[in-house]
């Protein structure tokens, strides 16, 4: 069978065959640009989800002083970049203290005592009135 008879062959079965080839519908239609908007919307916004979650475990780090925001923060991206199993590790992370840190503000100070004047059971005792309280 020569390829005149096959293209007629085809032809006769399907109205859109075109010398062996199907003719395809090209348009682009209101509808088709509706749908790639939509498409390059969702992709933008998943894309921005992404960053802002990637950055929050080493911004909330920074923010708080830990003194390991910078391995957080890699954490976080490494985190992300493996498709999100290191990143819950290193949102916990950036909430702990590491052992043996003591933060910027001290010891905690009872209420109504200077830091430096003394330990807090004198305090304690001079605001209660001589009277010995138990913390």
């Amino acid at each position: 069978m020569s390829s005149e008879q096959r293209a007629s062959t085809c032809a006769e079965y399907d109205g859109a065959a075109l010398n062996g080839v199907l003719a395809v519908d090209s348009s682009f239609g209101a509808l088709d640009a509706f749908a790639f908007v939509v498409f390059a919307v969702l992709i933008f916004v998943g894309v921005i989800i992404v960053v802002n979650l990637g950055k929050l475990p080493g911004q909330l780090a920074r923010k708080w002083n830990h003194p390991q925001a910078s391995a957080i923060n890699a954490m976080s991206w490494i985190g992300i970049a493996t498709g999100g199993l290191l990143w819950p590790v290193a949102f916990i992370w950036a909430f702990t203290t590491p052992f043996g840190v003591t933060s910027e503000k001290g010891d905690l100070q009872q209420h109504g005592v200077e830091p430096g004047t003394g330990d807090g059971v004198t305090a304690s005792r001079q605001f209660s009135g001589g009277k010995e309280m138990r913390l």
